[in-house]
């Protein structure tokens, strides 16, 4: 006969199967196989980790490897992944960006923090840091031209329409005004070396300037990220009034980075290895990563605009030490870069053909149509 241990265990595996517990309560992660025991939910084995740093408030167990008394199945049972949405995430802002399982820890942590420690979305009041439409503070902000990172008073205004960061505590005016219609903010803990690191880009003259940020509190980076995305959202709301899908808008990570070597527009010159980073239709290259602007940028338009993605380059091409080859043909020119590795190559190309297979928004042609005025 089973045991009461195992007929338990079969008991939390029949829950895993209710609507909503398929997949964890926190990032979205298929098949979760973890169950806080104290907050009734399925999690994922990542986001069982960061549970166990408010185990004042939650309790994890595995749902196949631990023991579950009768009274711990019978909570499970009770509770589940909708209830604790309904209950946990009643009240998250529209702008407020949720997490998924590909998404840095700093995002994932404060995001569970936010939801059961802080109960944020129980009570609005407690949204005031982000949702305010200012927000004043300091950050760790990388030097241009050193790479030291020093403390920078920064200001958020959604009536100024901008994010300003001062170079001296007593400045009175801002070393930079980044406008908040082409603020963009994505996480790259990796790339910074900071797990807090936030890389900031805006457009100068119609270039991409670059800010690279942190925090030692990750509550305070995750609220100014979610500040910066409120603003976007308030301001996309006025500029496209009616407009649906404006969430997505809000902030974005690159479709790819990493690096290529290219070579000039004789092709005749030797390859250079650069740091390329795509975001969204702008392919821009770097010397270093952390490059406050791009030595150059493409615009990768749509096939019907006679846009076209090749593997290899063609036959009369030297100067290369890589092998894995990708042409980008362009309606005034070819672009010519090569990868260090096929698989590097494969997703490259995914990238771009991603791209090209995409058909351009009205605003883009006129992005695209500043890119062939640039001298």
């Amino acid at each position: 006969m089973a045991t009461d241990q195992e007929k338990n265990k079969q008991l939390m595996i029949k829950l895993l199967e209710r609507p909503g517990n398929g997949s964890c309560v926190d990032c979205g992660a298929a098949d979760p196989e973890w169950a806080s025991y104290t907050l009734g939910v399925f999690v994922c084995q990542s986001c069982s980790g960061l549970h166990r740093n408010i185990s004042q408030i939650s309790k994890v167990k595995s749902v196949l490897l631990d023991p579950w008394s009768d009274a711990e199945v019978e909570f499970m049972a009770s509770n589940g992944n909708n209830a604790a949405k309904a209950k946990y995430e009643q009240k998250v802002p529209v702008f407020y960006y949720r997490p998924t399982h590909t998404d840095c820890q700093l995002l994932r942590e404060q995001w569970i923090r936010a939801k059961y420690e802080r109960k944020e979305f129980v009570c609005v009041e407690r949204q005031e840091p982000y949702s305010a439409g200012y927000r004043e503070g300091f950050l760790w902000k990388r030097g241009r031209d050193n790479g030291q990172f020093l403390s920078r008073k920064c200001i958020l205004s959604e009536r100024d329409g901008a994010l300003k960061y001062y170079n001296k505590h007593d400045a009175r005016e801002p070393k930079a005004l980044m406008k908040i219609h082409t603020l963009n903010a994505s996480f790259q803990p990796g790339k910074i070396g900071q797990p807090h690191g936030l890389q900031v880009t805006y457009l100068k003259d119609n270039s991409t300037r670059n800010i690279f940020v942190y925090h030692k509190d990750g509550k305070e980076m995750v609220d100014w990220f979610n500040a910066i995305r409120a603003a976007r959202f308030h301001y996309l709301q006025v500029a496209f009034p009616g407009a649906h899908h404006l969430v997505p808008k809000l902030t974005r990570n690159y479709i790819k980075e990493g690096y290529m070597e290219k070579t000039g527009p004789k092709h005749t010159e030797g390859f250079k290895k650069r740091w390329f980073t795509m975001d969204d239709r702008r392919l821009m290259y770097f010397k270093d990563p952390l490059d406050a602007y791009a030595r150059g940028e493409v615009f990768i338009g749509s096939k019907e605009n006679s846009y076209i993605v090749l593997p290899g380059l063609p036959p009369s091409t030297q100067g290369y030490h890589w092998q894995f080859g990708i042409t980008i043909v362009t309606p005034d020119r070819k672009f010519l870069f090569t990868c260090e590795t096929e698989e590097e190559q494969q997703d490259w190309m995914a990238a771009f053909q991603g791209l090209v297979n995409r058909p351009m928004l009205p605003q883009e042609y006129a992005v695209e149509a500043h890119f062939k005025h640039k001298p």
